[in-house]
């Protein structure tokens, strides 16, 4: 067989559709859904109870691709666990499972569903995004058989993969991404053995997509916008909110602040689980956001969203982190600093005295500098400045660099770090800096309510990052988070190539 020939022309062909047919804006939906959830147990259900459960789930899922696509969406991304939830053990999880194939099949399960077999999720998935004319990204489980020929095989004979699908308008099945880091209670699923960059072109841009963790590493991310220049990162999440860094909004928006791309980020909602946070993300700041941890409803959003944000004329300049706050002199010792626990990770603090000053604090290779004046003082409130170089995690470690202008609990300094939603404390100004030893570093501007601040900050091309008018809110955090992802150790859980 020499399929090449041929393919090459409908190849071009299909390059030149895409680039007549190429917009400078589209609309971009996701869906925050709050998953309807399986009874816990450790023993399969039936096939028929899986796909009952899976049912009521999409007839939710397929309400809003309806909604989304007749306010004009283009695309929809739903949330990581989006149909079936998360509460499994490996073989609980199993009738949940089918069988998904390569894209390369040229498949629209739609009009062909057994053409591999019983795939009815898939089936229904094609058929929204064909009835709707739209762009359905959904994550569900893949199996794919094995024995022993294959050293890595399980014992049970089946790799079982966190899996990411695209179908679009036509229904074709355009993209399938197994998630390749999984977070530390996934033990229901196997890692792949190589990391898969998933990308697709589209006329209103280059597409790419990862899973939740994932967000966290260099491989998929960094190597689908840096090394494959996607325009925009589809995103299913099922993200638990940590304060004071870690929650969804916040540090999901500063990544596509930090990577300059669009981030579709669609994440499940159940407050029990701390898990809200969904929004349309750019280089620019966030199009709109959902954060609601009082409520168990489902939120759609839609924004207008540049289609090659790199082609923008507010397309922000490159930014070197480390150029202002390595050419200063450091600021005086305050002689006040100690150390605090942000979870697990040991910062160095020093307590803002003051109304108004200039603060240097500074652990391992990072020095953090921050300038700063509050409008108003509360007396029972407590500001510090942090830094923070090492490795963060449990078992999972990566490292990181972390420079924040953070508000204590409580006035007691040992509170320093700990969760904290409110505060009434405003900023006339502030401008943080750090000698960050990368270039991935990502800015967070977080306000009282674990709302965000869009268009009252920016980032300098020298790497500070400044208020523009003051804080019209009181802040919660002010914060440069790095990764470095050449320090990371070996993963302890996923098999050697």
């Amino acid at each position: 067989m020499l399929p090449s020939q041929p393919l090459l022309p409908a190849a071009v062909f299909a390059l030149t559709v895409l680039q007549a047919l190429a917009t400078d804006t589209f609309i971009a939906a996701v869906y925050e859904h709050a998953v309807i959830l399986p009874d816990a147990t450790y023993k399969p259900v039936s096939s028929n109870d899986a796909l009952a459960l899976m049912n009521k789930n999409m007839d939710v899922l397929e309400e809003a691709i309806r909604e989304a696509a007749q306010q004009g969406a283009h695309i929809i991304v739903t949330p990581e666990d989006g149909i079936y939830g998360w509460r499994f053990t490996r073989e609980a999880i199993y009738p949940y499972l089918e069988d998904i194939p390569d894209p390369a099949v040229n498949w629209i399960p739609c009009t062909d569903p057994t053409r591999f077999g019983p795939a009815p999720v898939q089936e229904r998935l094609s058929c929204m995004a064909r009835n709707n004319s739209i762009f359905v990204v959904a994550n569900m489980g893949d199996k794919k058989p094995c024995n022993s020929s294959d050293p890595s095989c399980p014992s049970d004979g089946r790799y079982q993969y966190n899996t990411d699908v695209v179908f679009d308008p036509e229904g074709k099945l355009v993209a399938r991404y197994h998630k390749y880091n999984l977070f530390r209670g996934e033990t229901q699923f196997n890692y792949p053995k190589e990391p898969e960059a998933i990308t697709f072109e589209t006329p209103f841009g280059k597409f790419g997509i990862f899973t939740c963790f994932d967000i966290l590493f260099r491989e998929p991310a960094v190597v689908l916008v840096s090394e494959l220049q996607v325009d925009t990162v589809l995103f299913p999440t099922a993200w638990m909110n940590v304060l004071p860094f870690l929650t969804a909004v916040e540090f999901h928006s500063a990544w596509a602040m930090g990577m300059g791309v669009n981030l579709l980020s669609a994440n499940t909602h159940n407050i029990n689980w701390a898990m809200t946070g969904s929004g349309l993300f750019t280089p620019e700041g966030p199009a709109t956001y959902h954060y609601d941890s009082r409520t168990e409803e489902g939120r759609l959003l839609l924004a207008e969203l540049s289609a090659r944000p790199r082609l923008s004329p507010t397309y922000p300049p490159a930014v070197n982190w480390s150029s202002y706050a390595t050419s200063i002199k450091t600021f005086p010792e305050k002689n006040n600093t100690f150390s605090g626990a942000v979870r697990r990770d040991v910062f160095t603090f020093s307590e803002l005295r003051s109304k108004a000053g200039n603060y240097t604090v500074c652990q391992g290779d990072l020095c953090c500098h921050l300038v700063y004046r509050m409008s108003n003082e509360s007396q029972d409130e407590v500001y510090v400045l942090g830094a923070f170089d090492g490795l963060h995690g449990s078992l999972i470690k990566y490292h990181l660099q972390i420079c924040t202008l953070l508000k204590c609990k409580s006035p007691d300094l040992k509170t320093c770090g700990q969760p904290v939603e409110t505060a009434r404390t405003k900023f006339e100004m502030f401008s943080l800096s750090g000698t960050f030893s990368t270039n991935y570093v990502f800015p967070e501007v977080l306000y009282s309510g674990v709302q965000l601040a869009p268009g009252e900050f920016e980032v300098l091309h020298d790497g500070r990052l400044k208020s523009k008018h003051g804080t019209s809110k009181p802040l919660l955090t002010a914060t440069l988070f790095g990764r470095l992802y050449e320090k990371d150790p070996p993963h302890p859980l996923r098999p050697s190539p």
